[in-house]
């Protein structure tokens, strides 16, 4: 089939977080399977240059992409706007990654045909909170690269190390799961933000660990690598990942809605009870079953070109565009609650205010000369 340009929108674009890490590994893939992914990111770091590296082009000007995309991949409401103002002609895909962020609230434009939402949680927020039509969102659960996370050699069925897995940094539950560990023989350490910085190659440590706890994207690569995984971080504590839970678990990413107990010392000590080395390693031969990369890729290109046909059969109008640019600006007002975000989100609202009204001459102009 015929390969596409996608232009895949993302805040930032410089350490190994969850989202960043997310565009890295789809621009990739997409690279490798043919396809001609360009990033865009307003501010860039090590993880932009890495994909530069890797011959995957990445701006931070809209204006430096040479060509008209096939289709917009938006993470992010600010920048996705940018790009669909840019390209007022490419049907957009946007994912959304968090229940709380205001970095996540979505573009409701028209020309965003399809929104994908990482669990339940998120589609809930486009669904019952953003007032996107229910038939436009789908669940598309996230992925883990398997040739990254390679499976580790049998557990010992008594666990030995334990590995807090997060970048979360902050909140006195570190205390207690070392204590909980502790009185079990269990040493504990520290990888992620929590421990003061990110993690290059998580792959390359995770395998020393028999138990850890993490949640979301890192507690799936912890899956996929063998290790026996309890739900975890400062929101709460969840349960240990069994077979008999995981699919339950895997709608909801291991995430905020799996979180539904404090972390003290009795609750982990019941899940640190739990233990299985059978049962991690049935849920690990699961996960690399069901959550590949791979598999993923897949369904977002059938998106996409789902999206594209939809967008050419029916175009949109663009006027109705930047009415919901104007809409979507005034209700990004709301999150200004902090003084420390309140002139960068203001400058942001007036950048794309001030684009959106450049677009008006350029795209309506000709209807109405016409009309």
């Amino acid at each position: 089939m015929k390969p596409l340009r996608i232009l895949i929108t993302n805040t930032r674009l410089a350490k190994r977080t969850g989202t960043e890490m997310y565009v890295y590994e789809l621009a990739l893939e997409l690279l490798e399977r043919g396809h001609r992914p360009v990033v865009y990111s307003p501010a860039i770091g090590l993880l932009a240059e890495r994909l530069r590296s890797l011959t995957v082009p990445v701006v931070q000007h809209l204006d430096q992409v040479g060509f008209e995309p096939d289709i917009i991949h938006g993470h992010h409401g600010h920048p996705t706007l940018c790009a669909c103002l840019r390209f007022p002609r490419t049907p957009a895909v946007y994912v959304c990654h968090a229940w709380e962020s205001w970095q996540d609230a979505p573009p409701r434009l028209p020309r965003v045909r399809r929104y994908l939402a990482v669990d339940i949680a998120c589609r809930d927020r486009l669904v019952c909170e953003s007032g996107i039509p229910e038939q436009r969102v789908r669940v598309l659960p996230n992925f883990v690269n398997l040739r990254r996370f390679q499976p580790r050699g049998p557990l010992p069925s008594q666990p030995q190390r334990a590995l807090l897995f997060t970048n979360r940094a902050g909140g006195g539950f570190v205390r207690v799961l070392r204590r909980a560990c502790g009185d079990r023989g269990i040493e504990l350490d520290l990888l992620g933000s929590i421990a003061g910085g990110t993690c290059e190659k998580p792959e390359d440590k995770l395998g020393a660990y028999d138990i850890v706890f993490a949640r979301g994207k890192a507690a799936l690569e912890a899956l996929a690598v063998g290790a026996a995984v309890i739900l975890c971080d400062r929101k709460g504590l969840g349960p240990l990942v069994t077979l008999e839970r995981l699919s339950w678990l895997r709608r909801r990413n291991f995430g905020r809605r799996t979180l539904t107990r404090p972390v003290t010392y009795e609750n982990v000590s019941v899940e640190l009870a739990r233990y299985s080395a059978e049962n991690a390693s049935q849920v690990c031969a699961r996960i690399r079953e069901t959550s590949p990369l791979t598999l993923a890729v897949d369904q977002l290109l059938a998106t996409y070109r789902a999206v594209i046909r939809q967008h050419a059969d029916r175009p949109t109008d663009p006027s109705d565009d930047l009415q919901a640019t104007s809409r979507h600006l005034e209700d990004l007002r709301g999150v200004l609650e902090s003084g420390r975000s309140r002139e960068r989100i203001l400058a942001q609202i007036t950048a794309l205010r001030r684009r959106a009204w450049d677009r008006v001459s350029q795209v309506c102009w000709p209807f109405r000369r016409a009309g």
